[in-house]
């Protein structure tokens, strides 16, 4: 959590020049008021004894103006502040859940992670702010206390002698608000989540018909989240109830104890304006309450943005792959899901310039393996070397150059067709994104959108097979010594990933090694070699024609029948 800490702006955010900009001006605006009784008060002295006041009335109309021009600058840097340390907060965490990878989903959940991402970041980037405000807000009755104690010593002992109630009222607000904020963006965290489950399976819900059932599944959390919203308001009102109860005696006493001075003639009915005016700022905690309460959200929002900052995304080396034809092995590679080995010591080589399909049961593990040999997921022990460089020893650009990667369902993140073939490529060039979609029998369907490689991709109609085609171009386009395809083959017709398995078993464009996690029975005899995973090991390495004559590995395949 201290590593996550860090990671986070200090105290003043992002942009401490324009925080202490704030501070300044919201501590200028307090120094302002507090200047205004007194002014005030001389004042009203001077008009009494008939004595010339025009100065005196210019310093009061000065310290007015000064207050407006001072309040309008101190709303604009609170809304740049804001939105600059959300926006920080934002591409921060963004970025870190893109390096740690499906480990941030798996943990926290999509919904969660965008609630977490748009909702509490608003909150958190509120922080620095909230702190400028808090210290100009406990500034004004720290100032009221002294200029009470310039005007006489007896009415600052008034106010101090009911201080430390108020001290208590403050304490036991924020402490009570921190939990109710607390439950309340847990609970929005926990619908947002069903809310994405929810609309990922959207097709699933409507064709069971249990459309009301989900609704109150993600609206479960409902009660809680009112719960903790009325606890919160009624926090809030007890806090002022106490305050003002406590507050209006203490007013009155300095009202008292300057109406007993003023009889005695050691104070003027100016300094007992003044004073009055400073006693209501002194005990004025209802701005300190509302400053609190944003204070307790930003913390409570800021701590569920560590929590996420808190999980560590992959370290890379600083070596570089030297020349090679894309051998891969994996050593005793072991990798546990929910307390379970899915795989359990794998040992596999996979020979440069081969291509080698993966073959097993569901939930053997071919998909985790595939993310571990190109180290999209890490394994919980062993290692996978590329010729013969561990993958955690190569910088990450040398790895993303060396890896591309198809999978079964490709996301597609829209741009224009063309964009998403080559966004693995510093700078695509139309012939080599061509080039690629025509390797993967995309090229005619491309042609026929409504503004062919130009289209975006949210306008382009397109099949499960088309998107797995588009997917397979964006790899093809990638190229490097390292293919790994993650039944990315699964949605095609059976002419086309015949043409498809041709050109990865030929080279074609990608002239490295290929690895194919497949679960058809003709894509595996078209490899060089087929890895069979059973019960989270390799139980044998060797050509298709060979392994089917094992009951057990025709009994892998679905459908089986010898291709």
């Amino acid at each position: 959590m201290t590593e996550a800490i860090r990671t986070l702006p200090g105290p003043l955010g992002p942009a401490p020049v324009r925080t202490l900009a704030l501070c300044l001006v919201s501590t200028s605006a307090t120094g302002a008021g507090l200047l205004l009784p007194a002014a005030l008060g001389r004042t009203l002295d001077l008009l009494l004894s008939q004595a010339p006041a025009t100065r005196w009335v210019l310093y009061c109309a000065a310290i007015v103006l000064l207050l407006t021009l001072l309040d309008a600058c101190e709303t604009v840097l609170r809304g740049t502040v804001d939105a600059g340390t959300t926006a920080w907060l934002r591409r921060r965490l963004t970025g870190h859940v893109l390096a740690v990878g499906p480990r941030a989903s798996e943990r926290f959940g999509p919904g969660d992670l965008v609630a977490r991402l748009v909702g509490n970041a608003a909150q958190a980037g509120t922080a620095p702010t909230a702190r400028a405000a808090l210290l100009a807000a406990l500034a004004g009755p720290v100032g009221a206390i002294v200029a009470l104690a310039l005007i006489d010593p007896w009415l600052a002992a008034v106010l101090l002698a009911g201080a430390p109630v108020l001290a208590l009222l403050l304490r036991a607000f924020a402490r009570d608000t921190r939990q109710c904020v607390v439950s309340y963006q847990k609970a929005q965290g926990r619908i947002a989540q069903s809310l994405s489950e929810a609309v990922r399976g959207h097709r699933t819900i409507e064709a069971a018909g249990t459309a009301g059932r989900e609704t109150a599944r993600i609206l479960r959390p409902l009660p809680e989240l009112s719960e903790a919203g009325h606890r919160m308001w009624h926090v809030q009102g007890r806090a002022a109830g106490r305050s003002v109860a406590v507050a209006p005696l203490l007013q009155l006493g300095v009202v008292a104890v300057a109406g007993v001075l003023l009889a005695r003639h050691r104070l003027t009915v100016g300094e007992v304006l003044a004073a009055s005016r400073y006693a209501v700022l002194t005990t004025g905690v209802g701005v300190l309450v509302g400053q609190l309460a944003g204070l307790a959200r930003a913390r409570a929002a800021t701590e569920r943005l560590h929590e996420v900052l808190a999980e560590p995304a992959p370290r890379y080396g600083e070596r570089g792959l030297p020349p090679g034809p894309g051998r891969l092995e994996l050593r005793g590679v072991t990798a546990r899901r929910g307390g379970r080995a899915v795989l359990d010591g794998v040992d596999l080589v996979v020979p440069g310039g081969t291509t080698m399909a993966v073959v097993g049961r569901s939930g053997a593990g071919k998909s985790l393996l595939a993310a571990i040999a190109g180290r999209l997921t890490e394994p919980d022990a062993g290692e996978v070397l590329l010729d013969g460089v561990p993958l955690r020893d190569l910088t990450h650009d040398a790895l993303r150059r060396a890896v591309g990667h198809a999978f079964e369902r490709p996301a597609l993140l829209g741009g224009t067709v063309e964009q998403e073939i080559g966004m693995a490529l510093s700078s695509p060039s139309p012939a080599r994104v061509r080039e690629a979609a025509r390797t993967a029998h995309a090229d005619d369907f491309i042609r026929r959108l409504p503004q062919g490689y130009a289209t975006a991709v949210a306008d382009a109609p397109r099949s499960g097979g088309e998107s797995q085609r588009l997917g397979l171009a964006r790899a093809f386009a990638h190229g490097g010594r390292l293919l790994i395809l993650d039944d990315a083959l699964s949605s095609l017709d059976t002419v086309t990933e015949t043409r498809i398995s041709a050109a990865l078993v030929d080279g074609g464009e990608n002239n490295g090694t290929r690895l194919l996690m497949a679960h058809r029975a003709a894509t595996a005899a078209r490899a060089d070699a087929v890895a069979w995973l059973e019960g989270g090991r390799v139980r044998a390495v060797g050509r298709h024609e060979e392994l089917w004559e094992i009951p057990e590995y025709r009994a892998v395949f679905a459908d089986g029948e010898r291709p």
